[in-house]
């Protein structure tokens, strides 16, 4: 009996493929897998080099980032005007550690009283308006319309630095504006606080809220 169901499927089996439309529709069949099997590894293929690139493009950008933040911190303080061989230091700033000729030289006399100087009182040789700039790049924080002191401008930089700007007339920046070091920023004025500076912009540096000598800091870091 499993001899003769042998033979019949056998001869089944002989039949079928002599049937003109078998072997054309399993070519067809094995060719349909083939290319199927071709788009799915392209398209794995694909995905994985499109992943790839945008973890390289990310690498990148990471690298790229800090190289900004780098410069800005590698930036040296400058004197706020464009030509500092034209620069005059009218008053000094005020410190404990110098002679008393030299502190008294420092003190700024309003109202019958006197001050010590909080920052540099900067003119130029011709007695002129000039241009002030950012002695550093960073942002715009406070701008006050100031009649004692001739208005102000301060920018925050890195690591609790300040940089305050007084007697400063036509304002040429808004608060919350990035500047880069060198930007003009207005110009300089007078100041009732100190009408004895003449025309000079005041100039200070702060670090957490801390008034530092910015004649030390010129052409170096603040850290």
């Amino acid at each position: 009996m499993r001899e003769e169901e042998k033979k019949r499927i056998s001869l089944r089996m002989k039949t079928f493929f002599k049937k003109r439309w078998v072997f054309p529709s399993l070519y067809l069949v094995i060719a349909a897998l083939l290319i199927a099997g071709i788009v799915w590894y392209q398209t794995t293929e694909d995905n994985n080099a499109t992943k790839d690139q945008g973890q390289q493009q990310s690498a990148d950008n990471s690298s790229r980032e800090p190289s900004v933040e780098v410069n800005t911190a590698l930036e040296t303080v400058k004197l706020p005007l464009e030509n500092p061989d034209e620069a005059v230091i009218k008053q000094k700033f005020y410190d404990k550690n110098v002679s008393q000729k030299e502190q008294e030289a420092a003190l700024v006399v309003y109202n019958n009283t006197y001050y010590p100087n909080t920052g540099i009182d900067i003119g130029v040789k011709d007695g002129k308006s000039f241009d002030v700039t950012a002695a550093l790049s960073g942002k715009v924080t406070n701008i006050q319309e100031d009649a004692l002191l001739g208005n102000v401008i301060e920018i925050e930089h890195e690591k609790g630095i300040v940089t305050q700007y007084q007697s400063v007339k036509d304002i040429q920046v808004k608060e919350g504006e990035n500047v880069k070091q060198g930007q003009v920023i207005g110009k300089a004025g007078n100041s009732v606080f100190n009408e004895k500076a003449g025309v000079h912009v005041h100039f200070e540096i702060r670090k957490n809220n801390t008034p530092l000598n910015p004649e030390q800091y010129l052409n170096k870091t603040v850290q």
